[in-house]
Protein backbone atom coordinates (compact mmCIF):
# COMPACT_ATOMS: atom_id res chain seq x y z
CA UNK A 1 0.00 0.00 0.00
CA UNK A 2 1.46 3.18 -0.65
CA UNK A 3 1.63 6.52 1.68
CA UNK A 4 -0.47 9.69 0.97
CA UNK A 5 1.26 11.78 3.93
CA UNK A 6 4.10 13.27 2.32
CA UNK A 7 4.59 15.27 -0.83
CA UNK A 8 7.18 15.92 -3.58
CA UNK A 9 9.35 18.32 -1.31
CA UNK A 10 9.28 15.40 1.57
CA UNK A 11 10.93 13.08 -0.72
CA UNK A 12 13.04 14.92 -2.00
CA UNK A 13 13.90 15.60 1.68
CA UNK A 14 14.28 11.71 2.33
CA UNK A 15 17.10 11.96 -0.60
CA UNK A 16 19.16 14.48 1.25
CA UNK A 17 18.88 12.47 4.28
CA UNK A 18 19.31 9.24 2.61
CA UNK A 19 22.72 10.58 1.34
CA UNK A 20 23.63 12.23 4.44
CA UNK A 21 23.39 8.88 6.00
CA UNK A 22 25.47 6.96 3.15
CA UNK A 23 27.86 9.66 3.59
CA UNK A 24 28.58 10.62 7.20
CA UNK A 25 27.00 7.87 9.35
CA UNK A 26 27.33 4.52 7.92
CA UNK A 27 30.51 4.47 6.72
CA UNK A 28 31.90 5.11 10.52
CA UNK A 29 29.09 3.25 12.60
CA UNK A 30 31.29 -0.11 13.18
CA UNK A 31 33.67 2.03 14.74
CA UNK A 32 31.47 3.93 16.71
CA UNK A 33 29.84 0.20 17.92
CA UNK A 34 33.28 -0.03 18.81
CA UNK A 35 34.26 3.01 20.55
CA UNK A 36 30.18 2.92 22.33
CA UNK A 37 30.06 6.82 21.20
CA UNK A 38 29.62 8.70 17.65
CA UNK A 39 32.19 11.24 16.91
CA UNK A 40 30.97 14.99 17.48
CA UNK A 41 31.71 15.50 13.73
CA UNK A 42 28.53 13.52 12.80
CA UNK A 43 26.86 16.09 14.86
CA UNK A 44 28.45 19.12 13.31
CA UNK A 45 27.74 17.46 9.72
CA UNK A 46 23.64 17.13 10.51
CA UNK A 47 24.19 20.40 11.75
CA UNK A 48 25.34 21.80 8.24
CA UNK A 49 23.04 19.88 6.57
CA UNK A 50 20.10 21.38 8.18
CA UNK A 51 18.87 18.09 9.89
CA UNK A 52 19.00 19.81 13.78
CA UNK A 53 16.04 22.45 14.84
CA UNK A 54 14.41 21.94 11.43
CA UNK A 55 11.64 23.70 13.60
CA UNK A 56 13.81 26.28 15.16
CA UNK A 57 13.62 30.02 14.23
CA UNK A 58 15.52 30.70 11.32
CA UNK A 59 17.52 33.72 13.14
CA UNK A 60 19.14 31.30 15.25
CA UNK A 61 20.52 28.96 12.79
CA UNK A 62 17.17 26.43 12.44
CA UNK A 63 14.68 25.69 9.47
CA UNK A 64 11.67 27.36 10.85
CA UNK A 65 9.91 24.71 9.51
CA UNK A 66 6.79 23.23 12.21
CA UNK A 67 5.95 20.16 9.84
CA UNK A 68 7.22 17.25 11.96
CA UNK A 69 7.07 14.90 8.81
CA UNK A 70 10.58 16.35 8.20
CA UNK A 71 11.85 14.45 11.63
CA UNK A 72 9.72 11.43 10.98
CA UNK A 73 11.38 11.27 7.69
CA UNK A 74 14.55 11.54 9.11
CA UNK A 75 13.85 8.97 11.20
CA UNK A 76 12.63 6.58 9.75
CA UNK A 77 16.03 6.71 7.25
CA UNK A 78 17.97 6.38 10.08
CA UNK A 79 16.24 3.15 11.43
CA UNK A 80 16.53 1.51 8.18
CA UNK A 81 20.08 2.61 7.41
CA UNK A 82 20.45 0.87 11.32
CA UNK A 83 22.24 4.05 12.20
CA UNK A 84 21.43 4.35 15.75
CA UNK A 85 24.45 5.98 17.68
CA UNK A 86 24.03 9.35 16.74
CA UNK A 87 20.82 10.20 19.60
CA UNK A 88 19.51 12.64 17.10
CA UNK A 89 15.80 11.92 18.12
CA UNK A 90 16.40 13.30 21.27
CA UNK A 91 17.90 16.26 20.40
CA UNK A 92 15.00 17.38 17.44
CA UNK A 93 12.28 15.26 18.76
CA UNK A 94 12.31 15.51 22.62
CA UNK A 95 14.52 18.07 23.64
CA UNK A 96 13.49 20.75 20.62
CA UNK A 97 9.94 20.38 21.94
CA UNK A 98 10.83 21.98 25.61
CA UNK A 99 13.38 24.44 24.56
CA UNK A 100 11.14 25.78 21.69
CA UNK A 101 8.08 26.28 23.73
CA UNK A 102 9.59 27.56 26.93
CA UNK A 103 12.91 29.34 26.53
CA UNK A 104 13.19 32.87 27.15
CA UNK A 105 14.61 35.16 24.52
CA UNK A 106 17.53 35.49 26.52
CA UNK A 107 18.13 31.48 26.50
CA UNK A 108 17.30 31.08 22.71
CA UNK A 109 20.24 33.61 21.82
CA UNK A 110 22.07 31.33 24.26
CA UNK A 111 21.56 27.98 23.00
CA UNK A 112 19.22 28.28 19.61
CA UNK A 113 22.49 28.94 17.87
CA UNK A 114 24.46 25.79 18.63
CA UNK A 115 21.79 23.55 19.37
CA UNK A 116 20.80 23.95 15.67
CA UNK A 117 24.55 23.96 14.07
CA UNK A 118 25.52 20.58 16.46
CA UNK A 119 27.62 22.42 18.85
CA UNK A 120 26.12 21.57 21.63
CA UNK A 121 24.69 18.12 22.08
CA UNK A 122 21.45 18.17 24.14
CA UNK A 123 20.33 15.35 26.54
CA UNK A 124 16.82 14.89 28.86
CA UNK A 125 17.55 13.38 32.39
CA UNK A 126 14.74 12.35 33.25
CA UNK A 127 15.09 8.53 34.84
CA UNK A 128 16.74 7.51 38.33
CA UNK A 129 18.61 4.63 39.97
CA UNK A 130 15.12 4.13 41.47
CA UNK A 131 12.88 5.89 39.57
CA UNK A 132 11.81 5.04 35.71
CA UNK A 133 8.41 5.13 34.75
CA UNK A 134 7.45 6.80 37.91
CA UNK A 135 8.38 10.29 37.29
CA UNK A 136 7.22 11.07 40.59
CA UNK A 137 8.94 9.22 42.23
CA UNK A 138 12.55 11.38 41.56
CA UNK A 139 15.22 12.30 44.41
CA UNK A 140 17.30 14.50 42.64
CA UNK A 141 16.35 18.26 44.27
CA UNK A 142 17.21 21.55 43.37
CA UNK A 143 16.86 23.76 45.98
CA UNK A 144 17.08 28.09 45.70
CA UNK A 145 19.66 29.61 47.06
CA UNK A 146 19.88 33.70 46.08
CA UNK A 147 19.87 33.45 42.18
CA UNK A 148 20.67 30.09 41.96
CA UNK A 149 19.24 26.61 42.45
CA UNK A 150 21.75 23.88 44.74
CA UNK A 151 21.06 20.45 42.09
CA UNK A 152 21.88 17.48 43.94
CA UNK A 153 21.47 13.71 43.03
CA UNK A 154 21.87 11.57 40.33
CA UNK A 155 20.73 10.10 36.50
CA UNK A 156 20.71 6.84 34.67
CA UNK A 157 20.14 5.80 31.61
CA UNK A 158 20.82 9.51 29.93
CA UNK A 159 21.17 9.04 26.23
CA UNK A 160 23.82 11.82 24.94
CA UNK A 161 25.03 11.73 28.50
CA UNK A 162 28.18 11.53 27.68
CA UNK A 163 28.69 13.55 24.87
CA UNK A 164 25.89 16.26 26.28
CA UNK A 165 26.79 19.66 26.96
CA UNK A 166 23.27 20.55 27.57
CA UNK A 167 21.00 18.93 29.86
CA UNK A 168 17.74 19.52 30.58
CA UNK A 169 16.99 17.78 34.58
CA UNK A 170 14.23 16.89 35.83
CA UNK A 171 14.19 18.10 39.87
CA UNK A 172 12.13 18.83 42.55
CA UNK A 173 12.43 22.62 43.66
CA UNK A 174 9.78 22.02 46.65
CA UNK A 175 10.15 18.27 47.58
CA UNK A 176 6.90 19.18 49.92
CA UNK A 177 4.75 19.56 46.73
CA UNK A 178 4.67 16.42 45.37
CA UNK A 179 4.34 16.61 41.20
CA UNK A 180 3.84 20.15 41.97
CA UNK A 181 7.08 20.57 42.96
CA UNK A 182 8.85 19.45 39.94
CA UNK A 183 11.00 21.76 37.80
CA UNK A 184 13.25 21.67 34.54
CA UNK A 185 16.74 22.82 35.03
CA UNK A 186 19.64 23.28 32.47
CA UNK A 187 23.11 22.06 33.43
CA UNK A 188 25.53 22.99 31.38
CA UNK A 189 28.61 20.94 30.41
CA UNK A 190 31.91 22.52 32.70
CA UNK A 191 29.27 23.24 35.63
CA UNK A 192 31.25 22.61 39.19
CA UNK A 193 29.74 19.14 40.47
CA UNK A 194 28.25 17.97 37.39
CA UNK A 195 30.19 14.63 36.75
CA UNK A 196 29.35 11.80 34.13
CA UNK A 197 29.74 8.14 35.78
CA UNK A 198 30.47 5.05 33.60
CA UNK A 199 29.24 5.01 29.70
CA UNK A 200 27.16 2.25 30.22
CA UNK A 201 27.46 -1.73 28.92
CA UNK A 202 24.12 -2.51 26.85
CA UNK A 203 23.10 -5.37 25.40
CA UNK A 204 22.38 -3.60 21.61
CA UNK A 205 22.86 0.27 20.37
CA UNK A 206 26.50 -0.02 21.41
CA UNK A 207 26.95 2.92 19.38
CA UNK A 208 25.16 4.98 21.19
CA UNK A 209 26.74 6.41 24.77
CA UNK A 210 24.62 5.80 27.59
CA UNK A 211 25.76 7.49 30.87
CA UNK A 212 25.04 7.84 34.79
CA UNK A 213 25.00 11.44 34.98
CA UNK A 214 25.45 12.99 39.43
CA UNK A 215 24.93 16.30 40.52
CA UNK A 216 26.59 17.20 43.76
CA UNK A 217 25.76 20.70 45.11
CA UNK A 218 25.98 22.23 41.44
CA UNK A 219 25.00 26.08 41.27
CA UNK A 220 22.60 26.14 38.40
CA UNK A 221 21.94 29.82 37.65
CA UNK A 222 18.08 30.68 38.02
CA UNK A 223 18.15 32.03 34.43
CA UNK A 224 18.93 28.44 33.64
CA UNK A 225 15.00 27.54 34.87
CA UNK A 226 13.20 26.31 31.56
CA UNK A 227 9.68 27.24 31.79
CA UNK A 228 7.91 28.33 35.18
CA UNK A 229 8.99 26.87 38.50
CA UNK A 230 6.63 24.01 39.80
CA UNK A 231 5.21 23.41 36.34
CA UNK A 232 7.88 20.23 34.70
CA UNK A 233 5.86 17.72 35.46
CA UNK A 234 3.18 19.16 33.39
CA UNK A 235 5.65 19.67 30.66
CA UNK A 236 6.56 16.33 30.58
CA UNK A 237 3.39 15.11 30.09
CA UNK A 238 2.88 17.37 27.10
CA UNK A 239 5.86 16.79 25.95
CA UNK A 240 5.94 12.77 26.50
CA UNK A 241 3.36 12.00 23.32
CA UNK A 242 5.84 13.18 20.73
CA UNK A 243 8.30 11.46 22.32
CA UNK A 244 6.64 7.99 21.95
CA UNK A 245 5.13 9.06 18.40
CA UNK A 246 9.05 9.04 17.78
CA UNK A 247 9.63 6.08 19.74
CA UNK A 248 6.69 4.69 17.43
CA UNK A 249 7.49 5.68 14.21
CA UNK A 250 10.97 4.73 14.74
CA UNK A 251 9.68 0.88 15.42
CA UNK A 252 7.66 0.72 12.20
CA UNK A 253 10.18 1.34 10.14
CA UNK A 254 12.89 -0.94 11.89
CA UNK A 255 10.23 -3.56 11.39
CA UNK A 256 9.72 -2.93 8.15
CA UNK A 257 12.98 -2.95 7.20
CA UNK A 258 13.81 -6.32 9.11
CA UNK A 259 10.81 -7.80 7.21
CA UNK A 260 12.55 -6.82 3.52
CA UNK A 261 15.66 -7.96 4.83
CA UNK A 262 14.35 -11.67 5.87
CA UNK A 263 12.28 -11.85 2.73
CA UNK A 264 14.68 -11.19 0.48
CA UNK A 265 16.93 -13.98 2.52
CA UNK A 266 14.28 -16.55 2.07
CA UNK A 267 13.49 -15.93 -1.80
CA UNK A 268 17.45 -17.03 -1.95
CA UNK A 269 18.52 -19.28 0.89
CA UNK A 270 17.53 -22.57 -0.26
CA UNK A 271 16.72 -25.83 1.73
CA UNK A 272 16.03 -29.48 0.38
CA UNK A 273 16.31 -28.16 -3.22
CA UNK A 274 14.16 -25.20 -2.77
CA UNK A 275 14.13 -21.79 -1.68
CA UNK A 276 13.10 -21.53 2.05
CA UNK A 277 10.10 -19.11 1.70
CA UNK A 278 8.57 -22.05 -0.52
CA UNK A 279 7.74 -24.03 2.26
CA UNK A 280 4.00 -23.22 3.69
CA UNK A 281 5.37 -22.44 7.38
CA UNK A 282 7.69 -19.91 6.55
CA UNK A 283 5.05 -18.33 3.91
CA UNK A 284 2.48 -18.21 6.37
CA UNK A 285 4.86 -16.87 8.65
CA UNK A 286 6.14 -14.20 6.07
CA UNK A 287 2.27 -13.25 5.49
CA UNK A 288 1.88 -12.95 8.95
CA UNK A 289 4.38 -10.29 9.17
CA UNK A 290 3.24 -8.43 6.17
CA UNK A 291 -0.37 -7.99 6.98
CA UNK A 292 0.62 -6.93 10.70
CA UNK A 293 3.05 -4.07 9.18
CA UNK A 294 0.48 -3.01 6.80
CA UNK A 295 -2.16 -2.48 9.43
CA UNK A 296 0.41 -0.80 11.73
CA UNK A 297 1.57 1.57 8.90
CA UNK A 298 -1.95 2.93 8.90
CA UNK A 299 -2.26 3.72 12.18
CA UNK A 300 1.14 4.94 12.17
CA UNK A 301 0.92 7.35 9.49
CA UNK A 302 -2.33 8.86 11.01
CA UNK A 303 -0.73 9.23 14.42
CA UNK A 304 1.53 11.32 12.40
CA UNK A 305 -0.68 13.38 10.41
CA UNK A 306 -2.48 14.30 13.91
CA UNK A 307 0.58 15.19 15.60
CA UNK A 308 1.25 18.02 12.68
CA UNK A 309 -2.08 19.15 13.37
CA UNK A 310 -1.66 19.34 17.09
CA UNK A 311 -4.22 16.74 17.59
CA UNK A 312 -2.61 13.67 18.77
CA UNK A 313 -3.43 11.87 22.55
CA UNK A 314 -1.51 10.69 25.12
CA UNK A 315 -3.99 8.01 24.69
CA UNK A 316 -3.15 7.80 21.30
CA UNK A 317 0.33 7.84 21.24
CA UNK A 318 0.51 5.40 23.75
CA UNK A 319 -1.01 3.13 21.91
CA UNK A 320 1.25 3.85 19.14
CA UNK A 321 4.22 3.33 21.50
CA UNK A 322 3.24 0.07 22.82
CA UNK A 323 1.96 -1.81 19.83
CA UNK A 324 4.92 -0.62 17.47
CA UNK A 325 7.79 -1.58 19.93
CA UNK A 326 5.76 -4.69 20.39
CA UNK A 327 5.40 -5.90 16.87
CA UNK A 328 9.18 -4.90 16.21
CA UNK A 329 10.33 -7.57 19.00
CA UNK A 330 8.24 -10.26 17.62
CA UNK A 331 8.93 -9.03 14.27
CA UNK A 332 12.40 -9.46 14.53
CA UNK A 333 12.03 -12.65 16.48
CA UNK A 334 10.73 -14.33 13.75
CA UNK A 335 12.78 -12.85 11.13
CA UNK A 336 15.69 -14.34 13.20
CA UNK A 337 14.32 -18.29 12.95
CA UNK A 338 13.56 -17.14 9.56
CA UNK A 339 17.50 -16.95 9.00
CA UNK A 340 18.66 -20.49 10.96
CA UNK A 341 21.80 -20.00 11.92
CA UNK A 342 22.69 -17.17 10.59
CA UNK A 343 20.13 -15.20 12.34
CA UNK A 344 22.99 -15.90 15.58
CA UNK A 345 25.79 -14.23 13.29
CA UNK A 346 26.09 -10.49 14.11
CA UNK A 347 27.59 -9.53 10.79
CA UNK A 348 24.03 -10.03 9.61
CA UNK A 349 21.63 -7.11 9.86
CA UNK A 350 19.09 -9.29 11.72
CA UNK A 351 21.37 -10.20 14.81
CA UNK A 352 22.27 -6.45 15.06
CA UNK A 353 18.74 -5.98 14.94
CA UNK A 354 18.05 -8.68 17.81
CA UNK A 355 20.07 -6.88 19.97
CA UNK A 356 18.94 -3.62 19.26
CA UNK A 357 15.47 -3.57 19.41
CA UNK A 358 15.06 -5.06 23.16
CA UNK A 359 15.15 -1.66 24.43
CA UNK A 360 12.16 0.17 22.79
CA UNK A 361 9.29 -1.69 24.70
CA UNK A 362 11.31 0.06 27.70
CA UNK A 363 12.40 3.44 27.14
CA UNK A 364 10.35 6.17 26.80
CA UNK A 365 7.98 4.41 29.24
CA UNK A 366 7.07 0.61 29.48
CA UNK A 367 4.37 -0.92 27.63
CA UNK A 368 2.92 -2.32 30.87
CA UNK A 369 2.83 2.27 31.67
CA UNK A 370 1.82 2.68 28.51
CA UNK A 371 -1.63 0.00 28.77
CA UNK A 372 -1.72 2.16 32.54
CA UNK A 373 -2.58 5.21 30.56
CA UNK A 374 -4.93 3.65 28.00
CA UNK A 375 -6.57 1.70 30.46
CA UNK A 376 -7.32 5.04 32.59
CA UNK A 377 -8.67 6.63 29.68
CA UNK A 378 -11.26 3.76 29.33
CA UNK A 379 -12.74 5.07 32.56
CA UNK A 380 -11.24 1.93 34.19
Amino acid sequence: MGRDIYTEEHEAFRDMVRSFIAKEASPHHEQWEKDGIVSREVWLAAGRAGLLGIDMPEEYGGGGNPDYRYYVIFNEELAKAGIHGPAFAVHNDINGGYLRQLCTDEQKARWFPGYCSGEIITAIAMTEPAAGSDLQGIKTTAIKDGDHYVLNGSKTFISNGILADLVIVVAKTDPSAGSKGVSLLVVERGMDGFERGRNLDKVGLHAQDTAELFFDNVRVPVSNLLGEEGMGFIYLMQNLARERLSIGVTAQAAAETAFEQTLAYCKTREAFGRPIGKFQHNRFTLAEMKTELTVTRAFTDQCIVKEGDGELSAEEAAMLKYWNTELLKTVVDRCVQLHGGYGYMTEYPIAKAYQDVRIQTIFGGTTEIMKEIIGRSLGI
